[in-house]
């Protein structure tokens, strides 16, 4: 293995090796895995390297002395090791140049980034500029010995920077109190803030007046604003009720989510590679806008590749009107409608995306208007992944329709309508980014195979997949919501929408279960249940 790693381009863009017991053993680079020799890994191998690393902790991972590598374990039932992460730690220097302004503030800064992006590398230099270039007080906390390397004696790569390490993981938040109250910082570098006692803590600390450099787990400023553990370290979430006037100013509804409290990190950055951050200088304001479903527009810092820093808005762009794509049948007249409230952001320029490089020639955007869900939620899913979708503010723009599970059937006029405008409709279990993206990206493949969307308007389409089970949920919540909202309580019959044979038969099956009488009316693809009351 060290033979097989012993050149420099081998070396180059090393990630991790991977050493798993009866496996052959791996280097990993960006984008793929080199095995190195053919021998699989023996008992004896492990053995040999847990000798020459450091107590492994409480979270299962253990350093080499004097350097910035991790070795993390993976243990059987009985707790013998079976297989190590050996991730190469390097220092790196020249990100801090990225925020290089924003330490000159005094005002906390948060990291978010996915892992292997280099959250921690860029808060190893952050520590050395703060102690060295601006002379503060710094102390690192450091729970993996991760920032500073294994061992008493801190790596250089952190400068005059202290160090205080932690026992076991769980004990994070009340070293960080420890540190202010014992060792009178101006600046407290924590990696990995993920519990609720750690984000109190460095609510603490900074009401106390020290500076706070940290990195959370979260793709985007918008995931945090979702976790209930994290949500506080952004301002935290509480529901309002307003009043009418301020309702009809607002445009809203009289329940919505608005922040609590001032954030504890008044900045914050994205890190979506290790050459383009985004920098978000007031967390406040970006707050409010995704609570009221507003796009944000945080600043754009890049590297090009002589090192300079390349600064931009990352403002929304309106494209020029386009035709609707063909979907099979050519789609019904749109009626006039408001404007589009959020396009695709600007493009990476360091090049197109996976789904741009899928896409082919330029096509125009897909128009998605979002039922059940915040428009807000459907714009940070287009930009993450840089899809071409263009979110709408209403059907009538639409070239088809995205919905949570449910929603249709509490507002059967929306469906008529999309029926009427001949728009597909794709129903997912839930609104996370995840399942947000994988629907954008399923309609997009559709357009471009020139098919009906799924669980189009068609009511007697039935898609293939999830889809099609997604569609069958739907009318089951559809047919319980109107017997238990109208024909229960107020004793009248209810028509519900038109369905497949199939489907109708899940819906008077459960119409039954209620004791309730139901009948099929309408003739062709208008066929339909009614409900009876008892």
């Amino acid at each position: 293995m060290q033979r097989a790693l012993a050149g420099p381009e081998q070396r180059e863009g090393l990630l991790e090796v991977v050493l798993d017991l009866g496996r052959v053993p791996e280097a990993r680079y960006p984008g793929r895995a080199v095995p190195l020799g053919g021998d699989a890994i023996e008992r004896a191998d492990l053995a040999a390297v847990l000798q020459r690393l450091g107590p492994f902790g409480g979270d299962n991972r253990a350093g080499i002395e004097r350097t910035l590598h991790r070795i993390s374990a993976i243990r059987n039932r009985t707790g013998d090791v079976v297989g190590l992460t050996c991730r190469v730690g390097r220092a790196v220097f020249g990100t801090v140049a990225m925020v290089r302004d924003l330490l000159d503030t005094g005002q906390s800064l948060l990291l978010m980034g996915r892992p292997g992006v280099g959250k921690t590398t860029a808060l190893r230099e952050i520590a050395r500029v703060l102690a060295d270039d601006l002379q503060r007080r710094v102390v690192v906390i450091d729970t993996s010995n991760e920032i500073a390397g294994d061992g008493d004696i801190p790596h250089p790569a952190i400068g005059r920077a202290r160090r205080m390490q932690v026992a076991r993981p769980e004990l994070q938040h009340q070293v960080m109190i420890e540190a202010v109250e014992n060792h009178m910082p101006e600046v407290i570098v924590i990696d990995e803030i993920g519990t609720e006692l750690e984000a109190q803590a460095a609510r603490t600390i900074a009401e106390r007046g020290v500076m706070l450099v940290a990195t959370a787990h979260g793709n985007e400023l918008a995931n945090l604003i979702r976790n209930p553990t994290l949500s506080d370290l952004v301002g935290g979430i509480q529901s309002v009720t307003l009043g009418d006037e301020e309702a009809r100013r607002r445009r809203t509804q009289k329940t919505v989510l608005e922040r609590a409290a001032d954030p504890t990190f008044p900045l914050a950055v994205e890190m979506h590679s290790r050459h383009r951050w985004l920098v978000h200088r007031d967390v406040a304001g970006t707050v409010d806008l995704l609570l009221r479903g507003q796009p944000t527009r945080p600043q754009v810092r890049e590297l090009d590749t002589d090192g300079r820093l390349l600064l931009r808005e990352d403002e929304p762009v309106r494209p020029a009107p386009a035709p609707p794509p063909a979907w099979g049948a050519a789609p019904a007249p749109r009626r006039p409608g408001p404007a589009p409230l959020a396009v695709v952001p600007l493009p990476d320029p360091a090049g197109p995306g996976p789904a741009a490089a899928a896409a082919g020639p330029p096509v125009p955007p897909l128009r998605v208007y979002g039922v059940g869900m915040a428009a807000r939620q459907l714009e940070e899913a287009v930009r993450s992944r840089q899809l071409p979708v263009q979110v709408v503010a209403g059907p009538e723009d639409a070239d088809a329709l995205l919905s949570v599970r449910g929603q249709l059937g509490r507002d059967p006029e929306l469906r008529r309508q999309a029926r009427d405008l001949g728009l597909p409709i794709l129903v997912i279990k839930s609104d996370t980014p995840h399942q947000l993206q994988r629907a954008m990206e399923r309609l997009l493949e559709r357009r471009r195979e020139g098919g009906a969307g799924a669980g189009g308007a068609d009511p007697d389409h039935e898609p293939e997949g999830p889809a099609r089970l997604d569609d069958a949920h739907a009318a089951l919540e559809e047919c319980r919501l109107a017997v238990e909202q109208v024909v229960l309580p107020q004793g009248r019959p209810v028509e519900l929408l038109p369905r497949s044979e199939p489907v109708r038969a899940m819906q008077a099956e459960l119409v039954d279960r209620y004791r309730l009488r139901s009948a099929v009316f309408g003739r062709g693809r208008q066929q339909r249940l009614r409900v009876f009351p008892a």
